[in-house]
């Protein structure tokens, strides 16, 4: 990736640190649905996203949940809070899309930090953000009933992949909720007996 590309997506970065990372550090294409990390997995890399998506998600008596997604120009804290103490991860982290992503070595990233404080920028802004995305799942899990929930994570997803068609399987919808496929296909079903939204194969559209 050229000064001029990263530059453009991290403007913050000055010529020196953008060097130091096409020298440094890699850049790889994950294609969807794979897993890049795992809980247990000790953290050697923090994946800053530079095209795709991401689903941050952790896992109970064998259910899901969904913490958050990370789009492009964003990164992974909690991948960073782990690495940056030669740690190991409290996250399993999935691609929803090939996603494209920059791989900064976790046994660096003190001294860079240190020599480059622009980078701290970086990661400031994502503690914030993902501090906000983890209320907002809290909140939704404790105040708002089920239909609520799936509108609202509906909603993220709309504005994430920029359309009201939403490509997403029942089965996908209920990991990400933490509750099982049949919960989720009946209040479906009422949301869309609602006039909510419109259920076709594996894609929803809200109304």
């Amino acid at each position: 990736m050229s000064f001029t590309d990263l530059h453009k997506q991290f403007p913050f970065f000055n010529k020196t640190l953008v060097d130091t990372i096409n020298r440094e550090c890699d850049i790889i294409t994950v294609p969807h649905h794979q897993e890049i990390l795992r809980k247990g997995q000790y953290v050697k890399v923090i994946p800053v996203v530079l095209k795709g998506l991401l689903r941050v998600y952790t896992t109970h008596d064998d259910k899901e949940l969904l913490l958050y997604h990370i789009k492009a120009s964003e990164s992974c804290v909690m991948s960073f809070a782990a690495g940056i103490k030669n740690g190991t991860s409290e996250i399993y982290a999935q691609t929803l899309e090939d996603t494209e992503i920059l791989l900064l070595p976790a046994d660096r990233l003190k001294k860079w930090l240190q020599q480059y404080p622009e980078l701290n920028l970086l990661f400031n802004s994502q503690y914030e953000m993902r501090y906000a995305d983890l209320l907002n799942t809290i909140e939704n899990m404790v105040f708002h009933k089920m239909d609520e929930r799936i509108l609202n994570l509906l909603h993220d997803k709309a504005v994430l992949t920029n359309s009201q068609i939403i490509k997403i399987s029942h089965q996908a919808l209920a990991d990400d909720l933490a509750t099982s496929r049949e919960v989720i296909s009946r209040v479906l079903k009422k949301l869309e007996n609602d006039n909510k939204l419109v259920l076709s194969h594996q894609t929803i559209k809200i109304l």
